[in-house]
């Protein structure tokens, strides 16, 4: 009797004890969700754009120089920062290029128009999260990245990004720039459809009113429709380190909307960064299939007719 009456009670007191950690998970994730539906917000889904609050948009650049970042002037003109690879002017398809060897991302140096992207706030990415780059448009505020980057699933559009150009270091030799406007494809906002996976942000530097980002930092110049395969570089931000990560290889077609470049050890806060060829010219964002890709290959949606929609209507937008 002692023995199944002591049973009983160590059942009991197992289910007693799987039920609290049960409720503790839930209250966890509770919060966790609480935590991003403070900086995410609906925007214009059908139109698949986001008008970013300026007081908003201000706090969040004052907490990133207040946490993560502190503004340093850059020690070099532009033209005197370089990552190692072909200088600007070679044409890569005619030489001046060689694949990564091994086909390993490596340390590189940081670029003015390639930086981290921050989401400061209990939103579970309090640091650097993803990568971007500059593009050059009419205006010279414009950055390129992913749209899973910017829009989180059934959440809404972030409301607290913030984008350091050229960071490495807890520096921001280019200050600290933030959206007025972000633009995705509505099929993105949908469901999340992997081809779609790429976004534009308009942006400005908080108590700089009237400078341009393009002026500050050059930009890559956009390429849709890029003749594949091509000799390409990808660069990014791992969350895990203060500098970014390259890697040299030939980009391809994965099926009729993706492009693919193989190369290993391109991880999470990657995602975003620009897929070059030509040095300068941008054929792509890490992001699309797998949500970037995986230990050995990293994806970015096709730059075709949708991604240049895109680009236009957030270049037009007022």
């Amino acid at each position: 009797m002692f023995t199944k009456v002591r049973g009983r009670i160590v059942r009991v007191c197992l289910l007693v004890g799987v039920g609290c950690a049960v409720l503790m998970g839930c209250a966890g994730l509770l919060w966790k969700l609480h935590g991003m539906a403070a900086y995410v917000a609906d925007g214009d889904p059908a139109g698949g754009s986001y008008a970013q609050d300026p007081e908003q948009a201000d706090r969040a650049a004052a907490a990133v120089l207040d946490g993560p970042a502190r503004e340093v002037p850059a020690r070099a003109p532009r033209a005197a920062q370089g990552t190692g690879g072909p200088p600007a002017g070679v044409h890569w398809r005619s030489g001046g290029w060689q694949p990564s060897d091994p086909l390993v991302a490596r340390p590189a140096a940081a670029e003015p128009a390639i930086g981290a992207l921050f989401s400061p706030g209990e939103d579970a990415d309090q640091d650097h999260h993803c990568s971007a780059s500059v593009v050059h448009s009419p205006g010279g505020d414009l950055v390129a990245t992913a749209a899973h980057c910017v829009y989180r699933g059934v959440l809404g559009f972030r409301t607290n990004l913030v984008f350091a150009p050229g960071y490495r270091d807890a520096t921001a030799p280019y200050g600290v720039w933030v959206p007025t406007r972000i633009d995705v494809d509505p099929r993105w906002i949908e469901d999340q459809d992997p081809d779609y996976d790429v976004a534009f942000l308009r942006m400005r530097r908080p108590g700089h009113p009237g400078e341009r980002l393009e002026d500050a930092t050059g930009a890559q110049t956009i390429r849709f429709g890029p003749g594949l395969p091509a000799p390409a570089r990808v660069v990014g931000y791992p969350n895990a380190t203060e500098y970014p990560v390259e890697c040299f290889n030939t980009a391809r077609a994965e099926g009729p909307t993706q492009l693919r470049l193989d190369c290993a050890d391109v991880p999470d806060g990657t995602s975003g960064g620009p897929v070059l060829t030509d040095a300068h010219t941008l054929i792509g964002v890490v992001g699309g299939r797998d949500g970037g890709g995986d230990e050995t290959t990293s994806y970015s949606s096709l730059f075709g007719d949708g991604v240049r929609a895109v680009y236009e209507r957030a270049v037009a937008a007022r």
